[in-house]
C-alpha cells in the first residue's frame, strides 16, 4: 500500500493559479499509474488527469484541458498539479489515486487514496 498526502490546496481569486503536490511512499511512482480526482459540494467524484507510471500517457478532463497541468518527480515521489486560470467551477476537495495493480491507466476501486485538499476560487 502506498502512503499518498497532498498539499497545496486554498484560496485563489478566479484567474489565478494554485500548485498541488502529493507525495508518495511506499511504492515508486514508475509502477503505478497516478492521477488527481475532485469532489464539489453536493457532487460526485471526477477525474482531473492522469499520467502513467513511465509519465508517457498523460490525459486530462475537458474542463480543465489547457489550463491544468500534471506532472511527476520521481527522485521526490511526487506528483504535481499545476492549476492555472482557476474558475469558480474548480472549487472543489482534490484528492490525489495511486492505482495499486497498473502502471498504465487508474481504476478508482483499485487505487490508494490521499486525503484531500481543499482549493476555493472565489469570483
Amino acid at each position: 500500500q502506498v502512503h499518498l498526502v497532498e498539499s497545496g490546496g486554498g484560496l485563489v481569486q478566479a484567474g489565478g493559479s494554485l500548485r498541488l503536490s502529493c507525495a508518495a511512499s511506499g511504492r515508486t511512482f514508475s509502477r503505478s499509474a497516478m492521477g488527481w480526482f475532485r469532489q464539489a459540494p453536493g457532487k460526485e467524484r471526477e477525474f482531473v488527469a492522469r499520467i502513467s507510471g513511465n509519465g508517457m500517457y498523460i490525459n486530462y478532463a475537458a474542463s480543465v484541458r489547457g489550463r491544468f497541468t500534471i506532472s511527476t518527480d520521481s527522485a521526490k515521489n511526487t506528483m504535481f498539479l499545476q492549476m492555472n486560470s482557476l474558475k469558480p467551477e474548480d472549487t472543489a476537495v482534490y484528492y490525489c489515486a495511486a492505482d495499486k495493480q497498473s502502471s498504465f491507466g487508474i481504476t478508482t476501486t483499485q487505487a490508494d487514496w490521499g486525503q484531500g485538499t481543499q482549493v476555493t476560487v472565489s469570483s
